[in-house]
């Protein structure tokens, strides 16, 4: 903005993400690329306030995102609503396997998911550390966004940001269709074009 010679507030530009960031996240997934068939889920420490939220991501073997979600709890019932998100994403391919930690609550949401018939019955529950290094490298991309923003101070405002850093970050990976990886100029146009400005 500076050097455009735009004086901005840091308060106007925070009011803006929270307007465009959800629409941002909302607008651009019919314009994304099918996921892959092999999933890698985990979660990542999230700072909210003094205590500490989760935030539950999903991404294909190639690190592809699919789908994530900030929640207050780490536990089954947080667990099986993010496999219920997880699996409505319209850019998803149903699910051959799922890798997760040994985080003891993936079993059984696992298990309640396929009962509730959320997760396919033949897709099988992978709890193999080695496997979710793409989704730990990945969880880099999001926590540096979060560190610049120094901090979240209510849930709310916490959860409206990271639907913008998310879409940035599919948009970045190249999961945008006919928009190449790391095309600067092609991605500032597509979003432009998602709220009908003129670049």
């Amino acid at each position: 903005m500076h050097e455009r010679g735009l004086d901005v507030d840091h308060s106007t530009v925070f009011r803006w993400v929270q307007r465009y960031a959800p629409e941002l996240n909302k607008r651009i997934r019919p314009h994304l690329k099918m996921s892959g068939t092999s999933y890698r889920v985990d979660e990542t420490y999230i700072k909210v306030g003094k205590s500490c939220k989760y935030l539950y991501r999903a991404v294909d073997k190639e690190g592809n995102t699919i789908e994530f979600m900030l929640s207050a709890k780490r536990d089954i019932s947080a667990a099986k609503r993010f496999f219920k998100k997880m699996m409505s994403a319209d850019h998803r391919r149903l699910p051959f396997s799922i890798s997760v930690d040994k985080n003891a609550a993936y079993p059984d949401a696992f298990t309640s998911s396929q009962a509730d018939k959320i997760i396919p019955h033949d897709c099988k529950l992978r709890r193999v550390k080695y496997l979710n290094k793409v989704i730990e490298q990945d969880h880099r991309f999001v926590n540096k966004k979060v560190r610049a923003s120094q901090c979240f101070k209510r849930f709310h405002t916490a959860e409206r940001t990271l639907e913008g850093i998310e879409a940035v970050n599919m948009m970045r990976k190249g999961q945008v269709k006919r928009l190449a990886r790391g095309d600067a100029q092609g991605q500032a146009k597509f979003i432009a074009s998602l709220f009908s400005i003129a670049a």
